[in-house]
Order: C-alpha cells, then structure tokens, then sequence
C-alpha cells in the first residue's frame, strides 16, 4: 500500500538573500518540508503578481493538470498555461539549501539581492523584497480590497 502523500504546509515570511548566481538558500524549516514530499526537487514558475512560486514537485504536477485541463479555445485559460506551465522550471537544492534560479526567472521576478520568501500553504511565493514591501502596504492601504475581503469572510471562523 505504502505511506499517504505527505501535505505540505508552507507557512510565514522569511527574508531570504540571492548571491551572484542567482542562487537563494531555503530556509531550514521549509526544506525539511520539501525533502519529505519530493526528494528536495521543486518546480519554479512565474505568478501574474511578478512572483515567484516554488512548488514541490508533486504538487507542482497537480496543479499542471488542472491547468492543462482548462479549456484551450478560452484565451485567459491559454494565458495562464502559457505562462505557470510554459516558464515552469525544474530545480533540486544542493547540498546548501540552495535553488539556483535561472536568469529568466529572476528577471520575470525582478529579484535583486535581497528577497522574501512567503509561506502559502501548498507552495512557497519568492518576491523582491522592496515590491513585497510596496504591495503589501497597498494592500493595507486598500479600503475596497479590505471591504469586500470582510464580506467573503463573515462566514470564516478562525
């Protein structure tokens, strides 16, 4: 029968540094949590929000289906395969805790040396750390966005 599938839980934000290579070291406690669902191997693609998203490779693999299961004739469901699917990278840490990301992704990401890397549940969001800055405070500052995220939670208890 063998073991369920582990459920990873990515949670928290951590400032994380990108040397010259383009190499960002994964934080201790995210990596114990990739390791156990995929060998340390992650997928990395692009987001609409100019992040990245770091996925184990399992979970990866989920979300790719449902994305190839869109309809291809509606032209925002080919919009999005084109973009998660068709700039999806295959990345392992190495024996650091490092992925290495490649240039096109950095620079989709606009990544300079210092970046946050936020927990979201099944995957890992790697953001510049002056854009994270600037949309999280437009978040905040957003009274509508504020307004109608109150409204779809009345029914959430936490």
């Amino acid at each position: 029968m063998g073991d369920p599938p582990v459920h990873v839980m990515f949670r928290g934000a951590s400032k994380v540094t990108m040397d010259d290579k383009g190499r960002v070291v994964i934080p201790t406690r995210y990596r114990a949590l990739l390791s156990a669902q995929s060998g340390s191997r992650v997928v990395v693609t692009v987001d609409r929000d100019q992040c990245l998203l770091i996925y184990p490779t399992g979970e990866w693999e989920q979300i790719e289906q449902k994305l190839m299961s869109l309809p291809t004739l509606h032209p925002q469901s080919r919009r999005l395969q084109r973009l998660m699917v068709g700039h999806a990278t295959d990345l392992e840490l190495d024996g650091h805790g490092r992925i290495a990301l490649t240039p096109e992704l950095r620079a989709f990401g606009g990544l300079s040396r210092t970046a946050m890397l936020i927990g979201q549940g099944n995957k890992l969001e790697l953001w510049d750390e002056a854009r994270w800055n600037e949309q999280r405070d437009a978040w905040l500052r957003d009274e509508q966005a504020t307004t109608e995220l109150a409204t779809e939670l009345d029914s959430l208890s936490l």
